[in-house]
């Protein structure tokens, strides 16, 4: 080897094989292995910290994952039913049921339980969808990070915030579908911000069309983000085109300037075919039209793509329902149906006061009270259901870790500050990226806008808004990083000693926002519910069984006794009474036939209008959830009806 050659001329030296070829996987890895160790060999205190942290969480989320079982409550009445549906079938199809969600509610991240099912023969694994999920996040966001311009330390802060979120931390050990979504709409970004400066190539148009359908097929509501994201790509890409007419035009009019380089200063090599200014030929002529074709087939491909993937799903629910997005029961449920600007702005008023809540009580009290009756001032009702879910109340209590509605103050307003800073004032994060920051700005408070004017207020809205934090934390990395930035590149300068202060109190901020943020993260893995590593319920005290019921420990063994009777009975087809919030999965595994294969499990009730419901005649036995009223009115007369609080079967005489 020469001399002087450094570690990276001897990576690439061995990385070719015989004839120049590529050498083996191994060698590869191993050039992987030696620029992490230099990364973190170069790394400072502060950074090596970030990045331990980080790791901490994510392998502790990784352990609470594979220890506990599933628990989550959408989970047991739509999420895993859907999936032991589909294995009981054999195929994807539709199936009479009263639960409209096992069939309405997109099935993206179900299709990735359903593999790990099959494969596994159990719900073992089906956490680590969601925890997988979270680790492409803080990858994807890291590199958004990096491509606004950020460095090392920005990346690694933008991480250290989405990784100590406590909604993040507690769905990374879930089998909600939240992170999932958010994943999905963090690689739209991503490739969006690809084009902001290069032609988009069209194997990167295909991987943006996929992203896009995975979106829509795994929640709708993350396709608020992107429909700004690819209009933002899309001028971005029209720009380029006719951006590329100048360099074009002059050298066919006036050749090459002094020195030999283009006119204006625009270079004619490109590094790419996707980089290559389309407006021009080999002799110079200008073709701006062929770039424009070229961004309006692109945009066709991205949609086609899309629908390639949530088409087949889109097609069932419009034939089964005559809409593409379901009854009018789900139509209504979740979508605002007001949109007059006093309701928006109210309905955005609950959003935050929800995302923003604190354990302080009279602050949340205040802030509730100044809304409400700012909203009866302005002539809305708070509790409008036009803008409200359900039969639900303004205000909840959202600060206490619970997976599906805890709070993200601390993420969300450094979030909020610098998508602010980036719009207003985005020299002072980077000079050099002042365009890209301030169109991602925008983006990211248009699809805070939009979620506030199309969804409405509900106690679980923050695991909704879940995708939107994702995109819009790479911008408080950035923030944070440029705070940090100024006062380390002023803190040698011959600055009055207030301004030193006035550094020093914004580094000591900073600081305390991530310690902070750290103990937040800590905490929520530490107690946060319905799986947690200490206390009651820590998924190493608490038996499999007792812990798939933390949500609701006094329905565990009722399901138990129910099913013991059917069992013992001989039943081998089973009717399902039940209601549209109530738990069926346990039911699948009670259930199961000797050999592990499903149990044959028909509804009595149906709200797909072209699937009829089993008669009850034709099942063995039925099992209850719920009502006991409800129940009592399917079971054929001179059957034996039990119930116990929650639960209930029927036989017929002699079993």
């Amino acid at each position: 080897m020469a001399a002087g050659a450094g570690p990276e001329t001897s990576v690439a030296l061995a990385d070719r094989g015989p004839a120049g070829g590529r050498a083996a996987a191994p060698v590869q890895t191993g050039g992987v292995r030696a620029r992490a160790a230099d990364a973190w060999r170069t790394a400072s205190r502060g950074e090596r910290l970030l990045g331990g942290v980080i790791g901490g969480l994510v392998l502790l989320e990784l352990l609470v994952a594979l220890l506990a079982e599933p628990n989550n409550f959408d989970s047991q009445t739509y999420h895993l039913p859907k999936v032991e549906h589909w294995v009981a079938q054999g195929d994807l199809d539709f199936w009479p049921t009263a639960i409209h969600r096992q069939v309405t509610i997109p099935p993206g991240a179900e299709y990735l339980l359903l593999h790990l099912r099959l494969l596994t023969g159990s719900d073992a694994l089906h956490n680590l969808v969601q925890w997988a999920a979270g680790v492409l996040c803080l990858l994807v966001a890291a590199r958004i990070t990096a491509q606004l311009g950020g460095g090392r330390r920005a990346q690694l802060i933008t991480a250290f915030v989405l990784a100590s979120t406590p909604m993040v931390v507690l769905q990374a050990t879930s089998t909600q579908t939240d992170l999932v979504c958010a994943a999905w709409v963090a690689c739209a970004a991503t490739l969006v911000l690809d084009g902001l400066r290069r032609r988009t190539g069209w194997g990167t148009l295909l991987c943006l069309g996929a992203a896009t359908g995975l979106t829509a097929v795994t929640k709708t509501s993350g396709l608020i983000a992107v429909g700004p994201l690819l209009v933002l790509w899309g001028l971005a890409q029209l720009r380029l085109a006719l951006a590329a007419r100048a360099p074009a035009a002059a050298l066919s009019v006036g050749g090459p300037s002094a020195g030999g380089a283009p006119a204006g200063g625009a270079s004619v090599a490109a590094t790419s075919a996707d980089e290559a200014p389309t407006g021009a030929t080999s002799v110079g002529r200008v073709r701006p039209v062929g770039g424009v074709v070229r961004v309006v087939a692109g945009s066709a491909l991205i949609l086609v793509v899309a629908a390639v993937v949530v088409g087949p799903f889109l097609a069932r629910v419009t034939a089964e329902f005559g809409h593409p997005l379901g009854p009018p029961r789900l139509r209504e449920s979740i979508p605002m149906e007001r949109h007059d600007p006093a309701s928006v702005l109210v309905n955005a008023l609950r959003i935050g006061h929800t995302a923003f809540d604190t354990p302080l009580a009279p602050l949340r009290s205040a802030s509730a009270d100044a809304i409400i009756d700012g909203a009866d001032a302005i002539g809305v009702d708070p509790q409008d259901r036009a803008i409200t879910f359900g039969r639900e109340v303004f205000p909840v209590p959202a600060w206490y870790p619970d997976e599906d509605r805890v709070a993200f103050p601390i993420a969300g307003a450094v979030a909020l500050l610098g998508a602010l800073v980036a719009l207003v004032r985005p020299r002072r994060i980077d000079p050099g990226q002042v365009g890209p920051l301030r169109a991602y700005a925008v983006v990211v408070l248009t699809t805070v806008l939009l979620h506030t004017a199309m969804l409405k207020w509900q106690p679980w809205g923050n695991r909704l808004l879940l995708y939107a934090l994702v995109l819009a934390v790479p911008l408080a990395g950035l923030w944070l990083d440029a705070i940090l930035r100024r006062h380390a590149g002023r803190a040698t300068s011959t600055a009055p000693t207030s301004g030193r202060a006035r550094r020093s109190v914004a580094t000591l901020a900073v600081v305390a926002v991530l310690a902070t943020s750290a103990l937040a993260g800590v905490l929520a893995l530490s107690y946060g519910f319905p799986r947690r590593l200490v206390g009651s319920g820590s998924v190493f005290t608490t038996s499999d069984w007792d812990t798939r019921f933390l949500r609701r420990p006094e329905w565990a063994d009722e399901f138990r006794w129910a099913a013991s009777a059917v069992r013992d009975s001989g039943a081998r087809r089973i009717g399902l009474v039940e209601q549209n919030d109530n738990w069926e999965y346990p039911w699948w595994l009670l259930l199961r036939q000797p050999d592990g294969g499903s149990p044959e499990l028909v509804s009595l009730q149906s709200v797909l209008p072209e699937r009829p419901p089993a008669d009850p005649a034709s099942v063995d036995a039925i099992v209850c959830t719920g009502s006991q009223p409800a129940c009592a009115k399917l079971v054929p007369a001179g059957w034996r009806l039990e119930f116990r609080g929650y639960v209930g079967y029927a036989l017929p005489p002699g079993r």
